[in-house]
């Protein structure tokens, strides 16, 4: 299978998931509260895995993945089926994820789990694997210094891969104003990197 048939795939099983999702909110703003759980059970492991990606904490993303399904829940009716719901269903994700760490100011420094592909390519010796250990870390201190709307730009388009049409969806805001986002996040990261690890940056060069 090329990656090209791979994409056509996604697409349609994305396709098919949005239907089904469109046909569920219909039946719960129908009146069956039941059906809910069905949205639950579709969405809980990508709301579970940007929550993940935003505070790097599982247990900090369990209780976010809660505060998310309620909030969908009290605001269902809002939804506009004529839009995609994972989008709104994204960016309750995303506002929930960075109130959660304003509200505890704190930030965790958990690895992030995809490095930069320079990095993965590269053979995983003990000195490799040390090095990318340092770099997660070091990357998790970086993102943990940018502003809400930078580290949201940051995480849907560098961490997640997000194209830039769907980041601009997601929060909700013109693609010019989020690459200006964008711009100002990657300056940040790239700073606070070779501040922290310029020896390491230039080791797995990356520098």
């Amino acid at each position: 299978m090329t990656y090209k048939d791979s994409a056509i795939l996604a697409k349609a099983d994305s396709d098919q998931i949005e239907a089904q999702t469109r046909e569920i909110v219909r039946r719960i703003k129908d009146g069956d509260q039941r059906a809910f759980s069905e949205i639950v059970r579709l969405y809980r492991n990508q709301v579970a895995a940007l929550a993940y990606r935003v505070v790097n904490d599982y247990d900090d993303a369990a209780d976010i993945v809660q505060d998310v399904f309620v909030k969908t829940s009290q605001n269902i009716w809002r939804y506009d089926e004529n839009k995609k719901f994972y989008t709104w269903l994204y960016r309750i994700t995303l506002n929930a994820s960075i109130d959660y760490l304003r509200k505890h100011k704190r930030h965790q420094h958990e690895p992030i789990d995809d490095v930069r592909e320079r990095t993965d390519s590269r053979v995983d010796t003990p000195d490799a694997v040390y090095r990318k250990e340092q770099l997660n870390h070091h990357l998790s201190e970086a993102i943990a210094s940018l502003t809400g709307k930078q580290r949201s730009a940051f995480i849907l388009r560098d961490v997640d891969g997000c194209h830039i049409k769907h980041v601009s969806d997601i929060m909700n805001m013109p693609e010019a104003t989020v690459r200006w986002y964008l711009y100002r996040a990657r300056q940040t990261v790239r700073k606070e990197l070779l501040e922290r690890c310029p020896q390491l940056l230039l080791a797995i060069g990356l520098k």
